[in-house]
């Protein structure tokens, strides 16, 4: 068995074949999908989707540092009011993105940390967002650092450096279709890493692994991110699959599978 810990399922790049989409997945042993928040505009998308696959779909809640605009407290408001009437398995994604916007980056802090608190209140995992932001994510981690502190690093793509740092800080490491890449770099030393740190993800409708580079990604892929991880691991693609599956579990250890 294969969990998807990251997937946008719900956005409207699966409006027209979702349920192809998942039946592809369930053929390759992928049977749940945790969906990471985005902001307002998504979450009636995500709850729609929860209905229709609702043993299947795990949903975070969250505003996601690229959302985090001039109306950020109001989304925060937002998350918060969903936790009153909805069930969670995490607060996601959240972190700090410096790529599109570095003019927002004091308010994606505040919007971060604020987060974390609320991960801590309902004694959930965080699902970190970081790009471009490794020096920024870390320093809000290290202020906000304390055994309720844990979760994934969504999409690892730093260095080895800065994996021991995330991890230092209870943070699974997400790995996608980047480890396939070329230019990827993690695949150099992944293996140095114990396979107790890691948990697999998609991040669909983005970041496909090789060979569907700059197409659509896909829940079914994550076999393919198996494969790779088992081949940088010298192991069976069975052995990544429980391991990496175990690992998950720990993280949600409220989502009921």
């Amino acid at each position: 068995m294969l969990l998807d810990t990251h997937t946008h399922l719900y956005t409207e790049a699966f409006k027209d074949d979702i349920h192809q989409v998942i039946k592809r997945a369930k053929q390759k042993g992928i049977n749940h999908f945790y969906l990471p928040a985005i902001d307002s505009g998504y979450t009636k998308d995500m709850y729609d989707l929860k209905k229709q696959f609702p043993e299947e779909m795990h949903l975070m809640m969250g505003l996601h540092p690229t959302s985090v605009k001039e109306n950020y407290l109001e989304e925060l408001i937002h998350v918060e009011k969903q936790f009153a009437n909805h069930t969670f398995c995490a607060v996601g994604e959240i972190g700090i993105d410096l790529y599109w916007d570095k003019s927002t980056l004091e308010t994606q802090k505040k919007a971060f940390k604020h987060q974390i608190r609320l991960a801590k209140k309902h004694n959930l995992p965080i699902v970190i967002h970081c790009r471009d932001a490794f020096n920024e994510v870390f320093e809000v981690l290290e202020t906000e650092k304390s055994e309720d502190l844990f979760g994934i690093f969504h999409c690892f793509t730093g260095t080895y450096e800065q994996a021991q740092q995330a991890i230092s800080y209870n943070m699974k490491l997400g790995i996608g279709g980047v480890v396939t890449f070329k230019n990827g770099t993690i695949d150099a030393f992944l293996h140095t890493i114990p396979i107790e740190h890691i948990v697999l993800e998609t991040d669909s409708p983005y970041l496909a692994p090789v060979p569907y580079r700059g197409k659509r990604n896909e829940s079914s892929y994550l076999s393919i991110i198996c494969e790779k991880v088992a081949l940088i691991y010298n192991i069976k693609p069975e052995e990544v699959a429980k391991q990496t599956t175990k690992n998950a579990l720990q993280v949600f250890k409220n989502s009921q599978i």
